[in-house]
């Protein structure tokens, strides 16, 4: 068993067979893009696309599956210029109905291009092992300013509370017929969605807004609901600040995954990174508390990772 919270040097596809079948939770790979560059810290030149798929990212997607939980994920990040052959890939080994999302981050990026539109994203993809057994966290972020003014949010004299309303009766009734939720609310026979002794509760609470015909909605406070759930486009996380930056090309911000982590494991799970560079991944267990396994053929990123560790560059 290779031994975890430490970074590991070597060739990820040798090292990978090494890690106990079933046993990690996350990895998460930013492998080689196949770019045709020498970025100094490594060497980004294959002789096809072809070659790169099948001698370097097919052999890791297989030995991943190996070493998931049933409950895991992989996430990849890649470029749109390669993101379409991992994603064949990837249905090749893990099933084509393992496909979970396929994220856009706003990675930035001022590059004049005269010839096409210049990238400004990162493409994120995400399979698991088991879709029924998959892990996953949802995350929300707060109520922006320009939801509430595309929502019509309004203020509760009464409660103090800002809140918006949502339907209490159902529009298609005999879709789902409830027999025991329709009844008399007001003179108007309705499916409601709750009793009438919670509709009345909700009535005396003052939580039932009535529009001119004497139809109620009900009052769903903001600061009682969950938040904005995020979804598969990331325009809130910036590149790598000042304060974080390494000297290693192609370096991720520690909040990217910082993300990545809290979706797909709880605390006290295992995170593998196969081509893990300067050690974001690492600093971001950590900072966490979960548990890492560093893979990179490049020693570099090791000593980049045990400086930052032990000098705490995580911001």
């Amino acid at each position: 068993m290779i031994e975890i919270n430490k970074y590991h040097v070597g060739d990820s596809r040798e090292l990978l067979a090494s890690v106990d079948s079933d046993s990690v939770d996350l990895v998460y790979i930013d492998p080689p893009y196949a770019t045709g560059r020498n970025f100094g810290d490594f060497c980004d030149k294959f002789d096809s696309k072809r070659e790169y798929i099948t001698h370097l990212m097919q052999p890791v997607f297989v030995e991943v599956k190996r070493i998931l939980k049933p409950s895991g994920n992989i996430v990849v990040h890649c470029d749109p210029t390669v993101s379409h052959y991992i994603r064949i890939s990837m249905d090749e080994v893990f099933g084509e109905n393992k496909f979970m999302n396929e994220i856009a981050w706003k990675s930035g990026g001022n590059a004049k291009n005269k010839s096409k539109l210049g990238r400004y994203h990162d493409t994120i993809i995400v399979y698991c092992k088991n879709k029924s057994k998959a892990k996953f966290n949802p995350i929300y972020m707060p109520y922006d300013e320009e939801y509430k003014k595309n929502n019509a949010v309004k203020f509760c004299e009464i409660h103090n509370k800002e809140y918006v309303t949502t339907a209490i009766h159902n529009s298609q009734p005999d879709v789902n017929p409830r027999e025991n939720l329709r009844y008399k609310w007001n003179d108007h026979l309705r499916q409601w969605y709750v009793s009438k002794e919670k509709m009345q509760n909700l009535h005396d609470d003052n939580r039932l807004k009535y529009n001119t015909k004497g139809i109620p909605r009900i009052k769903r406070f903001l600061v009682e609901m969950e938040g904005l759930p995020i979804r598969d486009l990331w325009t809130d996380i910036n590149q790598i600040q000042s304060g974080e930056k390494l000297d290693y090309a192609t370096q991720k911000p520690v909040k990217l995954l910082d993300r990545i982590i809290s979706l797909y494991t709880d605390e006290g799970d295992l995170v593998l990174d196969a081509f893990a560079g300067s050690g974001t991944t690492g600093r971001s267990a950590i900072k966490n508390g979960r548990n890492f396994i560093l893979f990179d053929i490049n020693k570099k990123g090791k000593d980049l990772f045990d400086f930052s560790v032990d000098n705490d560059v995580n911001t």
